[in-house]
């Protein structure tokens, strides 16, 4: 263990920090201030039930450099990117160990670090990539088509230690399956006709940093054991080859498919879902999280310099946005594009709509929630259906079907259907 030399003429504005604890799933930030002590005794300000941890274990104090970490001559050290320290000046995103508990010491609090929201549940999970990006951890992203896969995807990487090293995204519907295994995996000199040369697969070209494979609801059965293999044994072999090369890769993988449902009907494997779904991500739809709409619609507007009316505003409210964010992305990029200069009014939306797209009740079904019972989807098939037919209103449904409306609430919110879905569209 040694001492970090300290140079008094390197200075590194810190003027706020934070350690995010990553040992559990926490939205909790805890500021630094002036000073913060950790250790197992309750009067410290991270206090950690730990016998690993010393009463008072480790010290973090503000200096005119920045923040200092000090261990406080603990029993079983403190650790600063895995090197044990006595005193060492900390840096965006290091990584602090004390006993069994891995903190990240953040120029930003947990929800400052993540993207946010104004949707209570959608925000509760961004709150959470700080910490899942600061693992290597598998992350399973399950959405609709539209909702940023590939940002958070991205986002991740970013925000990770990985983030020098290279992204590389596979879709995984685009290719054929003799073409996806090479893609995947490699191939080499005459594996294949046309194979004239070895070529390195997404594995290798990804290695160090992260490969995003999206779509991997599609991904062939006949390949799906073989990715298996690859992220349980850290290891692959080119198609061709009789020896298998070590990876290191993060896997970031992307559907909007139900997963567990192909899992029942045999087009998916258990055993890969499983190793897949260690952290996961569930984008919502852009109907379901309409509070963040015109914060997002200002943002896209912004970058595209084109500018909406209130009431053109409120009438895209009422558009149900099968194509979610990506649509709403697109619809302002062809405001820009047929309006030059123009503010949009509500009169000029049926040029810019993509109306064809829409539907009564366009939205992501195929969530990755459990299967209901049957009896249960009967169930859910019916309060649809009287949704659909009184335009959304609660009171009536609740009347044909002979239930209080407070009962009706609970059922709507168990089976996370969204009345907004059906009522009636105001005229664009």
């Amino acid at each position: 263990m040694e001492t970090q030399k300290i140079d008094p003429n390197q200075t590194e504005n810190l003027e706020r920090a934070y350690l995010l604890p990553i040992h559990k799933c926490s939205s909790e930030s805890f500021p630094v201030g002036e000073f913060l002590t950790i250790g197992r005794e309750t009067t410290n300000k991270i206090p950690l039930d730990d016998p690993f941890v010393s009463s008072r274990h480790v010290r973090i104090e503000k200096r005119q450099r920045g923040y200092l970490l000090r261990d406080l001559q603990s029993r079983n050290g403190t650790y600063l990117n895995g090197t044990p320290i006595i005193e060492a000046y900390l840096s965006n995103n290091d990584k602090v160990m004390i006993g069994e508990s891995l903190f990240i010491f953040s120029k930003l609090n947990r929800q400052q670090a993540a993207m946010s929201s104004e949707n209570k549940d959608w925000n509760l999970q961004l709150q959470r990539l700080p910490v899942i990006a600061n693992t290597d951890y598998t992350v399973l992203v399950i959405g609709p088509s539209g909702t940023g896969k590939e940002i958070i995807s991205k986002w991740l990487h970013e925000n990770s230690a990985r983030k020098p090293y290279p992204y590389i995204t596979i879709n995984c519907s685009a290719l054929s399956e003799n073409l996806i295994e090479s893609e995947l995996f490699g191939h080499v000199k005459g594996a294949f006709t046309g194979a004239t040369e070895d070529r390195k697969g997404a594995f290798e070209a990804a290695r160090g940093g992260t490969l995003f494979l999206d779509e991997i609801g599609d991904l062939p059965l006949s390949l799906q054991p073989k990715l298996l293999r690859a992220l349980e044994n850290n290891e692959i072999r080119p198609v061709g080859s009789d020896k298998s090369i070590q990876t290191n890769v993060r896997i970031i993988a992307a559907t909007h498919k139900n997963l567990k449902q192909r899992v029942y009907k045999g087009e998916f494997r258990e055993d890969l879902f499983h190793r897949l779904n260690i952290c996961r991500v569930t984008p919502p739809a852009l109907i379901n999280r309409m509070e963040d709409f015109e914060s997002l619609l200002y943002q896209f507007a912004k970058e595209q310099k084109v500018a909406f009316s209130f009431r053109a505003i409120e009438s895209l409210k009422n558009h149900t946005w099968p194509g979610n964010i990506r649509e709403l992305k697109n619809v302002i990029i062809r405001a820009a594009a047929y309006f030059p200069g123009k503010r949009i009014q509500e009169e000029d939306l049926g040029q810019i709509l993509e109306k064809d797209l829409e539907g009564e009740d366009i939205r992501f079904s195929d969530s990755d929630s459990d299967s209901l019972p049957p009896l249960k989807e009967i169930e859910k098939s019916l309060i649809i259906s009287k949704m659909q037919k009184y335009s959304g209103n609660q009171r009536r449904v609740a009347e044909e079907l002979k239930m209080p409306k407070s009962t009706l609430n609970d059922k709507i919110k168990l089976y996370g259907i969204n009345p907004k879905h059906y009522k009636k569209r105001g005229k664009l």
